[in-house]
């Protein structure tokens, strides 16, 4: 798991893309803003940089970034690749998609591979910088002693990282499963959307994006898989609500 950057240290961001004009302006970009930078410009280098499948070499390997910003669509290795990869691996480092206003498939399937948000391109550096120090406030670990949550049908065990539904294990990256877990401590009441990005995200400042309803649809379709009746409704102009009652939705 990555850990807390250190208060005498800038955080390590790594920044993956094959545009070298894009690395250079980011590079840039986020050293101003604070950061140390690691450019690598294809997937294949990002895995060796994040977490490599085994060592190369019996000398300590650098230290590893602790949130990446990665480009949707590479030739080779993509960051599809790249983030279904790290996932695979058991590596929880936050991970930013960048994708192009025209890729809505990449970027889609960017957050099922287990991205945490994504940006549209172009964007304003001072989002992304906003961004990624949000990605970077870890939440604490959970204790042991952390309690079932029961809404209806639907059961989220937070110390084992477990979700069911009706008695069938849900799927979830991890974001969808922060998503559940906010709801389902908050059954029957409804959650704005800016209250959302600031428990799951850590959005504790204003900003435009539409990855709640995008996280949201997501959970849904894997909630209502094989014909299973909705818990999880939208309030039209509010927000969202997981009841097992009907309703808006």
């Amino acid at each position: 798991m990555t850990a807390e950057p250190e208060t005498d240290r800038p955080p390590h961001v790594l920044v993956v893309d094959d545009d070298p004009s894009i690395r250079r302006a980011l590079e840039r970009g986020l050293r101003l803003a604070g950061y140390h930078v690691t450019l690598a410009a294809d997937g294949t280098r990002a895995l060796e940089l994040i977490a490599p499948a085994e060592p190369m070499t019996p000398i300590a390997p650098a230290p590893a970034p602790q949130v990446v910003v990665l480009d949707v669509a590479m030739p080779g290795v993509s960051g599809i690749d790249v983030c279904a990869t790290l996932r695979a691996r058991g590596t929880e480092t936050p991970v930013l998609m960048l994708s192009a206003r025209d890729e809505t498939a990449d970027r889609i399937a960017g957050l099922e591979s287990g991205a945490d948000d994504y940006l549209v391109k172009p964007f304003d550096l001072r989002e992304l910088d906003l961004r990624l120090r949000a990605l970077l406030r870890r939440r604490p670990s959970v204790g042991p002693g952390e309690p079932l949550l029961r809404v209806g049908p639907v059961a989220v065990d937070v110390a084992a990282h477990i979700a069911t539904c009706h008695g069938v294990g849900l799927d979830l990256t991890r974001r969808e499963f922060a998503l559940l877990e906010v709801f389902a401590r908050n059954p029957g009441l409804v959650l704005t959307r800016d209250q959302l990005l600031d428990r799951v995200w850590g959005y504790d400042f204003d900003v435009r994006t539409d990855v709640v309803d995008t996280f949201v649809c997501y959970l849904r379709r894997k909630l209502e898989a094989g014909g299973r009746p909705r818990v999880l409704h939208t309030v039209r102009g509010i927000g969202f609500v997981l009841r097992i009652s009907g309703g808006p939705g």
